[in-house]
């Protein structure tokens, strides 16, 4: 396999459900309703029973709703 061909940037960071919950002040019953309305970054699988979300995903959905809700901020970056 060529080692270009997959090639995964090092500094990635994988949240677990707990931490993610931490972080957007949100409940995991609703992490979950919001990822299956399509509202919510996918999980991705880490383990035969382990999943966890990309950070920088979850730091760009926090910042579309802080933006969303304070039009002065103007659109995110």
């Amino acid at each position: 396999m060529n080692a270009c061909a997959h090639r995964i940037d090092a500094s990635i960071q994988i949240l677990r459900l707990r931490q993610v919950c931490e972080r957007i002040g949100l409940s995991r019953s609703m992490v979950y309703q919001l990822e299956a309305e399509q509202r919510f970054p996918p999980r991705i699988k880490i383990g035969v029973r382990a999943v966890g979300w990309i950070e920088s995903e979850i730091q760009a959905w926090l910042e579309q709703r802080v933006h969303g809700n304070r039009p002065s901020l103007g659109p995110p970056a």
